[in-house]
This record gives structure tokens, sequence and C-alpha cells, in this order.
């Protein structure tokens, strides 16, 4: 790789001097190549991939960019991304991490809190992005039901027919979408900044205990959805939940529709990582489908 040249965009993007003393390579990443340049007591946290995706790269940086502009959560500094030596590349603030704890816990689910009260105008997003390696699309809306039956779980319906799960994957997910109306009857969500893929190791902490979230996949939505991506797969604390119902309760309702937002990844990792997912997609389906 040619680290000077991303040296280089580093020292346009940040009107500082930088020369790549080390390049560390990262483990953790499913999808991306990540490194720690380091030189002149200077850090950059990099992720490569293949050049075609650059777009990602793009509206992740204009994810994270956003999520940092509400000032209210730590996110990694986005520094620039671009093309090198057949690659794509992401740079962003290398931040070392800590441990978790408690008061830590606490602090990101008053933060996230804020974040979800922040008003926004429509649902959707100015561009799409991935979910994973996914394609997210994200045209604007001021209809939720609409936003959600098209471009979420229609999306990886249709990509899920395009990979062969048909039959009753189809059924079910044709069901749900008709009488998606019906989990919405005495709730109106209201445009929220999500973080977008908010599972645990999407998140954690700086040396100094406040908490940081990144890779994100953004756009404004229902701020259920993120509050539903954490239960997914576990890893945050009952502090975290109590110290975001204190600050910004949830509806009652959020109980069954937490496992409608679910379904969305669920799907997501069917088409990601195969058949494997299918069984647990159906079962999702069926029952909230026997919710109604």
């Amino acid at each position: 790789m040619n680290w000077a040249f991303i040296a280089d965009q580093i020292g346009l993007a940040t009107a500082r001097s930088f020369r790549v003393e080390s390049a560390q390579p990262l483990s953790g990443g499913d999808i991306n190549a990540a490194f720690r340049l380091q030189g002149g007591g200077q850090s950059y946290f990099v992720k490569l991939n293949h050049d075609r995706c650059l777009p990602m790269f793009e509206a992740e940086l204009a994810g994270l960019q956003a999520l940092a502009a509400c000032r209210v959560i730590r996110i990694p500094t986005p520094i620039t991304c671009g093309r090198a030596d057949g690659q794509a590349f992401l740079v962003l603030e290398y931040i070392d991490f800590g441990r978790s704890n408690p008061a830590s816990e606490r602090l990101l689910g008053q933060q996230l809190a804020a974040l979800h009260q922040l008003p926004q105008a429509c649902f959707g997003w100015h561009q799409d992005n991935t979910i994973g390696s996914t394609p997210q699309p994200n045209l604007k809306s001021a209809d939720w039901l609409k936003f959600w039956r098209e471009q979420r779980l229609g999306f990886q319906l249709q990509l899920a027919a395009s990979k062969g799960y048909g039959g009753q994957l189809q059924v079910l997910g044709e069901r749900l979408c008709a009488d998606l109306a019906l989990f919405f009857q005495v709730y109106q969500p209201k445009p929220a900044l999500l973080h977008g893929d908010l599972w645990a190791g999407n998140a954690a902490v700086d040396k100094q205990g406040a908490p940081v979230i990144y890779d994100s996949a953004c756009y404004f939505g229902d701020r259920e959805a993120d509050m539903a991506m954490t239960e997914l797969f576990g890893g945050f604390s009952a502090d975290f939940y109590a110290a975001y119902q204190s600050a910004y309760p949830l509806d009652i309702g959020y109980k069954t529709r937490k496992n409608l937002y679910n379904l969305y990844h669920i799907l997501n990792h069917l088409n990601l990582f195969g058949r494997g997912y299918l069984g647990q997609a159906e079962t999702m389906m069926a029952r909230l489908l026997a919710e109604l």
C-alpha cells in the first residue's frame, strides 16, 4: 500500500504534515482490512477495501460527520477517504479504548437518548449507504411505514429472492409487509438520527471512560430501530437501558416492534452469510404475525 499517498491526503485534510513511521495491522473486522498508522506523535485508523468500495467509505464518512456534528456522543473524527494502489481507503481518528464500567454504560444510554431526541425533518437520508456490505437504500420519505416496508424489509426480501430464498420466507414476508400498519396503530415514530448498526461491537469507551460509537450506517428513522439492534446480539448492560429509559422512555409497543426492526438485520445476515439464518427469519415473521 502507498502509505505515503495516504499520509499526504491526511495532511491535506488536517492541515498538519504527517509521515508514516509504522503501519500496524489490526484485527476484528469482517469486511475491511484495518491498520493503525503512526508517525510524529500522530495516530490514525485506516480501513482498506477494493477500490469499488469507495462509495461505501464515502457514505460512512458522511454518517460519522453527521453524528459528530450533533456533539452529544464521541465519534472517531472522520478525516478523509479516497483511492490508492487500486484500493479504497477511509481514515479516522485513532482512539485508544479503555474498559467500560457502570458509569460509562449509563452515560452511553443518556447520550444515545440525547441523540435520538434531536428533531429531524424526515425519514431516510441524503444518500444510500451500506449495512455491512449490503446496499442500504435511503430515499427520503415522510411516511415511516412506506420507508420500512419498501426500503428495509422489502429490499431485503427481494435480495433474498434473487439468492434463491423463496417459498415460506416470501409468503410470510408479503403478509407482514401488508399488515405493517397494525404494529403502529397507537404509535407514531418521529424521525431521529440513527447510528443504524448499533450492536456491541460498534460501541466502546475511551481511556477516560467516555462512550464512543463507530462503524455507522446512518439514516433518519424510528429510534426504536437503534434500540432494537442493541438487544439483537446482547452486550449492553442494564445500566445502559435504565439510563436511556430514564432520559427518553420507550413506548410500551416497543416490546413487539423491536422484533420487526431486528428482522431487517436477520434478513441481511441471511443475504450476507447464508441459509443458517433462514429458519430464524421465518420464525421471527411467524411470531410477529401471531401478534396481530
